[in-house]
């Protein structure tokens, strides 16, 4: 018998909303970080008040609150990666750039969380010029949407153009997601270095999906985790992983309520139901 004491899972930390419904925000991280054989260490920076339809109310904790829980788990264990999601108040990413400006050897998976899939908005300028100047220096990798990328570099005319200056704020790699472009793919592009890195294609899938970006922002994270070294060359491949992960969850999605389908971030064990 193996001993699991000897191997024990890497740990990630998640610092997001809490859902209710389950489908994004700290529970989609949850599922998919234990999905990919990792531990999640699951810091709450605001409840929310939201279903499958839209967020109908934003409540962040108080930046002391989102610091002590933190810094409980960093004080405690060995946090290989570092995930952000909802972040709820400028106050709590002034506390996320302390946080994370002391711990300067963990990697940053940050998915800005702008507004909701039902149009709910979730960031005012006030935060968005907090998370600029004051978070994207300390990133790894960024995820945005192509959405949230625009609003993010607005004076830029182009995606690549919007990369191009997310870069310049300092984070390290730009994975801009197309999944809310009118293209027959969706086609996925990551910057770094100043260029374009790598584009990606997958099939478009019908439907809405709540909490895809939560998916692959967590899925990368639980992957460098894992000891995934940071330079492109090595990166690569858990960047493509983490799509590929992303992809099945969503065509094995769920419709559970009356809004947006829920992804199966479980979808490798279905064939295993009932068989236990």
């Amino acid at each position: 018998m193996t001993d699991l004491a000897s191997s024990p899972p890497p740990v990630v930390m998640t610092l997001g909303g809490n859902d209710p419904s389950g489908g994004a925000g700290l529970a989609a991280d949850i599922t998919t970080i234990v999905s990919l054989g990792c531990h999640p260490a699951p810091v709450v920076t605001a409840l929310t008040v939201q279903d499958t339809h839209n967020v109908h109310a934003l409540l962040p904790v108080e930046p002391a609150q989102l610091l002590a829980q933190a810094r409980a788990v960093l004080d405690d264990m060995p946090v290989a990666a570092i995930k952000i999601g909802l972040i709820g108040s400028a106050e709590n990413a002034g506390a996320l750039h302390t946080l994370l400006a002391a711990y300067p050897d963990i990697p940053v998976v940050l998915d800005p969380i702008l507004a909701a899939g039902g149009g709910t908005e979730l960031a005012n300028p006030k935060l968005l010029d907090t998370l600029r100047t004051l978070l994207l220096p300390l990133v790894t990798i960024l995820t945005p949407n192509s959405v949230e990328a625009r609003r993010l570099a607005p004076e830029a005319d182009t995606l690549e153009a919007c990369a191009m200056a997310l870069l310049e704020y300092g984070c390290r790699y730009v994975l801009i997601t197309g999944g809310h472009e009118s293209t027959g793919e969706v086609i996925n592009t990551c910057h770094g270095n100043n260029r374009l890195l790598e584009s990606y294609r997958w099939a478009r899938l019908p439907g809405h999906h709540h909490g895809s970006g939560c998916t692959l922002a967590a899925a990368i994270a639980a992957l460098l985790a894992q000891g995934q070294e940071l330079e492109w060359a090595a990166l690569s491949s858990a960047v493509r992983r983490a799509q590929d992960y992303t992809w099945h969850a969503l065509q094995a999605s769920h419709r559970l309520g009356g809004g947006q389908l829920l992804p199966n971030r479980l979808f490798w064990a279905s064939t295993h139901r009932g068989s236990v």
